[in-house]
């Protein structure tokens, strides 16, 4: 998970604080070295650290801090501010221009998850902001790299316009205008890169840059690659003035310096960051919420936004008026847990919650396997079974296991959760649901 190892020695140094009464100077100063190490562990720029250190600490032995009934917490407190501002304050929006197509070009680095996030990004924008993108491949180098974009392309539905080998300056040329011509209001290019930097591949993206005036210009670094990613992140923007960056691999990442170091570095914008192989693993990049996922106080506003997104609700005022009428089938309930597995792992869900201590979950196997289990389970029962569970006796029971490869004690397990459930959802939804309000998931 992302900033594991810093999240954790982080919150050790904040828990030892918090522990004292009052602090001195040299409890905080003391405190700021342990912070030091632990971002340069971390892999972030030492400029960066010197300064953050330097600027915290500064804050830090005030009079305000110091004669606080509280210290540790406002020590805390102003390193969740500092670390924000740091990751850059604020959500930084896309911008699209007034020119339609608007035009985003990616650039990168070979293997930093340039294909794959084109697609990412053109499926979330068609869903939060109801555009119709078209993805263009203007990587002609990288073997397969045009019919890659176009499975990524098919899988999301998104249309991918490419020309082979040919020129990447014309291809993108033509793909405008293609997408003038068959209301596109959204252009996303997927250029060349390279395993390390090189001037054609800095001149190429020049001239696309040119000739396509786009509205964002956007690097795609690898979260995992570290001060690389910073350096690269500096060069490129010294050529091309870019305007944001989208961080890869940011859940594979356990230390998490580029995303803290790449803002300071070049001044600009983490926009998007990639947080899972799923063609829907991307968010918008929140350095509040980073922070306080980093400090151990969750990230409940990103788990309420997924669990928005995963529920339709249509099907929340369907499954509620069930749940009065107390109609409430195995069959919904197979449909909640598919719903559930669209939000991710269950450890990323935990790690947003406060409290919980991301590096903890490392050592705690959650079976993700199980959920597949109970599904497998209901879709061997006949329709009528699913809607009238009494009726399974000890040989339907026997049958329903046999056929999802599972025990009877499983199946009795799962018949004991479903009615607990069930009371449990009817007993919320009894008094709960108030017209105009958001409906949850499992009636909350």
């Amino acid at each position: 998970m992302a900033f594991e190892g810093l999240a954790s020695k982080l919150q050790n140094v904040f828990k030892k604080l918090s522990g004292k009464g009052k602090l001195n100077d040299k409890d905080v100063r003391e405190a700021m070295r342990e912070v030091k190490l632990a971002l340069l562990e971390a892999d972030v720029n030492f400029t960066v650290v010197k300064n953050f250190v330097n600027t915290v600490t500064e804050r830090a032995v005030g009079s305000e801090v110091l004669e606080s009934l509280t210290p540790g917490q406002q020590v805390i407190k102003i390193v969740n501010e500092e670390l924000t501002s740091l990751m850059g304050g604020a959500n930084a929006k896309l911008e699209f221009g007034s020119r339609t197509p608007a035009v985003v070009l990616l650039a990168g680095l070979q293997g930093a998850g340039k294909t794959t996030m084109a697609g990412k990004l053109a499926a979330y924008l068609k869903k939060q902001y109801s555009k119709t993108p078209l993805l263009v491949a203007c990587d002609i180098y990288r073997p397969a790299a045009v019919k890659q974009l176009q499975v990524v392309g098919e899988k999301l539905g998104i249309p991918v316009f490419e020309r082979g080998q040919s020129d990447p300056v014309e291809t993108a040329r033509l793909a405008v205008e293609h997408a003038r011509k068959n209301m596109h209001d959204l252009v996303i290019v997927d250029t060349a890169g390279r395993l390390h930097i090189d001037e054609q591949m800095m001149d190429e993206v020049a001239s696309l840059k040119g000739l396509l005036n786009p509205a964002e210009i956007l690097l795609v670094v690898d979260a995992m690659t570290g001060q690389d990613a910073v350096n690269v992140a500096k060069s490129f923007n010294e050529k091309l003035e870019l305007t944001g960056v989208i961080i890869t691999k940011l859940d594979g990442d356990t230390r998490g310096g580029a995303a803290l170091s790449v803002r300071a570095v070049t001044g600009k914008p983490i926009k998007f960051c990639g947080v899972g192989e799923k063609l829907t693993d991307i968010e918008p990049f929140h350095p509040d919420r980073m922070a306080s996922r980093i400090l151990g106080m969750g990230d409940v506003l990103t788990l309420i936004e997924k669990a928005q997104s995963a529920f339709d609700e249509k099907k929340a005022i369907e499954l509620e008026a069930k749940l009065r009428n107390d109609d409430f089938t195995l069959e919904d309930f197979a449909e909640q847990f598919e719903q559930m597995k669209n939000m991710g792992s269950m450890q990323d869900m935990l790690a947003m919650m406060p409290g919980i201590d991301a590096s903890k979950l490392g050592n705690m196997q959650i079976d993700e396997k199980q959920t597949n289990r109970m599904v497998a389970i209901i879709r061997s029962m006949t329709p009528q079974e699913r809607r009238k569970p009494e009726l399974l006796n000890a040989s339907r029971k026997k049958r329903v296991a046999k056929g999802s490869g599972t025990t009877i004690q499983e199946v009795n397990r799962l018949l004991n959760q479903f009615e607990a459930s069930r009371k449990l959802m009817k007993q919320f939804s009894g008094g709960r649901f108030k017209k105009g309000k958001k409906r949850f998931p499992f009636g909350f």
